[in-house]
């Protein structure tokens, strides 16, 4: 049985440890669990005891896999004809289901808008996706996948799912099991499953860890839905961080976030630059302007965190190599190896 949380009177559906646990099962099946560290510079940097979670050493370079994973296995059981998939991206969603659909015999369809990042577009196709450019941002991508699904009568995936849900949960799983002392956790939100995943391990474990959910400055829906505690769109207008660019909320990661999120920091580009460079400095490993966004977070709220003890999910390493090299020689306003010294 899944747990229900109450919210306004609502019963609100989350996975159950048991669930989580079966899920993470699956996922091992392709990859092992992922490490988490404490690196001596980040903690000097900002005061306190962080715990950054390497999802970018999945074998696609983010946490998305883990979903894709426990989606497509639930799927070839209760709909064993299905062949065909189609999904919408702005890469780590697309790379997940082609990983998974790959090791199932499934063809995967993946919607991205134009102007997508040349390398998820190629790390997307040599798993053998067929790529399909449509539209100028993910709400596009989303609606034209809809349209395909009843053309062709190919299955959707969507963004938010209790299956993708319950994937996701077992990196957080790993995490807080490893530290179950944490104060609280920093978590992205895009579509939603990665936050709401959080809240599932948190539950799930009894823990009374809280969460601070990060949204870009530049596609702030659900800050501004979690404000006004209903579903708000807003425009997005984000360059890098585009594994947040969510310009309409999915109703049910919004009710999970109401539930159960503490409070939402929006980081511009460039916090979300200096944090990736300072990811870096610190220990040379790349992420991604989404993945970077709670080092971002934790950045923004620095003098409240001292002496805390922080989860931080470094959840994308999928940055192109021409915007990497920007980044890192950019005259950036947090030269971390000075200020850190």
């Amino acid at each position: 049985m899944a747990l229900l949380i109450k919210f306004k009177g609502k019963l609100i559906m989350l996975p159950t440890r048991q669930q989580i646990e079966d899920a993470a099962g699956i996922v091992y099946q392709a990859m092992p669990p992922t490490p988490q560290y404490s690196w001596p510079l980040i903690n000097q940097f900002l005061g306190a005891e962080i715990w950054v979670k390497h999802e970018n050493h999945t074998p696609t370079g983010a946490f998305k896999v883990r979903g894709g994973l426990v989606y497509l296995h639930a799927l070839v059981k209760r709909a064993p004809l299905v062949r065909h998939v189609v999904a919408a991206t702005r890469g780590n969603h697309g790379l997940s289901v082609g990983f998974a659909a790959q090791r199932y015999g499934i063809s995967a369809h993946i919607v991205v808008p134009r102007g997508n990042g040349t390398e998820k577009n190629a790390a997307m196709r040599a798993l053998g996706v067929d790529l399909i450019e449509f539209g100028e941002e993910f709400q596009d991508c989303r609606e034209h996948a809809a349209r395909l699904a009843h053309q062709h009568d190919w299955h959707m995936i969507p963004s938010m799912h209790m299956d993708l849900l319950c994937g996701v949960a077992s990196y957080w799983m790993e995490l807080l099991q490893a530290r179950p002392d944490l104060d609280l956790v920093y978590v992205p939100i895009g579509q939603g499953s990665g936050v709401c995943a959080a809240a599932a391990a948190i539950q799930a474990l009894g823990l009374a860890t809280k969460i601070v959910g990060v949204v870009s400055a530049h596609a702030p829906a659900y800050k501004y839905s979690f404000e006004a505690g209903r579903k708000i769109e807003a425009p997005v207008t984000t360059v890098l961080a585009d594994g947040l660019a969510c310009r309409v909320p999915d109703e049910t990661s919004l009710k999970i976030i109401l539930a159960n999120v503490d409070h939402i920091v929006a980081v511009t580009d460039e916090e979300v630059a200096a944090a990736m460079k300072l990811l870096y400095v610190a220990t040379h490993n790349v992420a991604e302007g989404a993945g970077a966004a709670a080092m971002a977070a934790a950045l923004q709220e620095k003098n409240h965190l001292q002496k805390l003890k922080i989860g931080l999910p470094l959840c994308g390493g999928n940055v192109d190599a021409s915007q990497f090299a920007r980044i890192l020689g950019a005259s950036l306003s947090a030269d971390c190896t000075s200020q850190a010294a």
